[in-house]
């Protein structure tokens, strides 16, 4: 059903007929007629009654249901355009973005800020998950935009954000501390505190491990990396982390030894699904992502 007539027949019926209605939409009344008939025979229902040439149009009791619900129709198209033009210009809408536990608030917040003092208007949702947890919920569409580690040509596209590299936090009295550098294969014997399973940064420091030929034992597992370095610097084990974080949570008794530089690095980045038409509220936060990392 073409909205257009619709709205034509409820133009001649408020304007009392099809004279006058034809100056108001800018048609004939041949084609005006023309299209009133083609929704009759569409409908095969009688919606006018009509009376000699110059006298008011009448609403059969047909007529009457689809001069009611057309009406709803063209209004429901305008608050639908509406909504649209909100969106488009960011004054209405929503984003759902996921955020990776370990490193999101040191690097997303101030990008966060921004985007609020920008785009207030805009409801934004937070979602804090570990990497197994955010990969779930953005194929289930609960999430737009997620943070974390994963490859990009995946089924996702993306933006590397961040890309650090790996440091052992040793308690000082550990002998490997006064190396220069370490590899994997050096912490074969160590007891080590790692993250939950859901955690992605735990998968990766795993599949290093059991690449330099063994798996890790007597691990103790942490969903906070200042929790995890406290337990270092009380001598539970030693633990794998990006070097950013290891400084922001360093304390006294530890120490933060590189890894060699191609055994393992950490790289955050912010993606979506491929197959995804994006909302304009999650296109304006990618393009606030990329004018951060040229701005740096």
């Amino acid at each position: 059903m073409d909205l257009k007539v619709i709205r034509y027949f409820i133009e001649i019926v408020d304007a009392g007929g099809f004279g006058k209605a034809s100056e108001i939409v800018h048609l004939t009344q041949p084609a005006l007629s023309k299209a009133v008939r083609q929704l009759e025979l569409e409908l095969d229902l009688i919606l006018l009654e009509r009376g000699k040439r110059g006298t008011h149009v009448k609403l059969t009791p047909a007529g009457e249901v689809v001069y009611r619900h057309g009406k709803d129709l063209l209004a429901g198209r305008q608050r639908m355009l509406a909504e649209l033009t909100a969106q488009r210009s960011l004054t209405a809408g929503e984003l759902k973005l996921g955020l990776a536990p370990l490193g999101s608030a040191e690097i997303f917040a101030p990008i966060i800020a921004k985007y609020r003092q920008q785009y207030p208007q805009i409801d934004m949702h937070l979602l804090v998950r570990g990497g197994v947890e955010q990969t779930a919920a953005i194929q289930k569409g609960e999430i737009e935009l997620a943070t974390g580690i994963i490859e990009v040509d995946d089924g996702y596209e993306g933006i590397r954000v961040f890309n650090d590299p790996m440091v052992v936090v040793l308690p000082k009295e550990n002998p490997l501390s006064t190396r220069g550098v370490l590899l994997f294969s050096d912490l074969s014997n160590e007891p080590q505190v790692m993250f939950e399973t859901e955690y992605t940064l735990y998968q990766l420091v795993l599949r290093a491990c059991q690449h330099a030929g063994f798996t890790p034992k007597n691990i103790t597992r942490v969903s906070q990396a200042d929790f995890g370095i406290a337990l270092v610097a009380a001598g539970t084990g030693v633990m794998v982390l990006p070097r950013s974080i290891a400084r922001r949570y360093s304390v006294s008794g530890v120490v933060n030894i590189p890894l060699a530089s191609d055994e393992l690095r950490w790289e955050l980045s912010l993606f979506w699904r491929k197959d995804q038409v994006l909302s304009f509220a999650a296109q304006a936060m990618i393009n606030l992502v990329k004018k951060h990392l040229t701005q740096q």
